[in-house]
């Protein structure tokens, strides 16, 4: 069962590899809550990030949230550093399973929420891969593999209001998971 799990993951991997960079990349995030969209353009993100000057729509949505547009442009360009392979490894088990299925039901490709796991994984491996094993939001971004990644905004209001703090968010996004595997898996440690 193992080999033709890691065998899949190869060949995705060889496949997102052979991909020209800049077919991949998100253009719109779209913020969504039931009938209600709208887009801000990655490129506005891009330019927030690069100069601190927030245009358009999102100069508009940061004025009416009391938000600095230098606050965020730090937040767009905050670097986390995950070594590539391992971090691969892991978005590959059920651990890492869990943790993706949890994100996506608040990040999602717009017409294709069923796959929003996967561009979530080859998001983040090809964002690892294009930038010395460190990803920012912006990198995530240009890696993200869909022109549309919505948002959705009861999900991440539901999610934010479970955790009053980052630390919180993390052990929710981390040790949750963990609970739902602890159910199914065998006492003895045996598959």
């Amino acid at each position: 069962m193992r080999q033709p799990r890691l065998f899949t993951s190869a060949l995705l991997g060889l496949a997102l590899t052979a991909i020209p960079q800049g077919a991949l990349a998100a253009e719109q995030v779209v913020f969504v809550s039931g009938a209600f969209r709208r887009s801000i353009p990655v490129a506005d993100l891009e330019l927030l990030a690069k100069s601190g000057q927030a245009q358009g729509l999102l100069a508009d949505l940061l004025r009416l949230g009391k938000q600095k547009p230098q606050d965020v442009a730090k937040l767009l360009n905050q670097q986390i550093s995950l070594p590539l392979e391992l971090t691969s490894r892991l978005l590959n088990t059920r651990i890492g399973e869990a943790v993706l299925s949890r994100v996506a039901v608040i990040v999602y490709p717009l017409n294709a929420k069923g796959v929003a796991v996967p561009a979530l994984r080859a998001a983040t491996i090809l964002g690892l891969n294009g930038n010395n094993d460190s990803l920012s939001a912006v990198g995530f971004l240009r890696a993200y593999p869909n022109d549309d990644l919505a948002i959705s905004l009861p999900a991440l209001m539901g999610t934010m209001s479970k955790a009053s703090s980052i630390a919180e968010l993390v052990r929710f996004f981390s040790e949750s998971p963990l609970d739902g595997l602890k159910s199914t898996s065998n006492p003895k440690g045996s598959s």
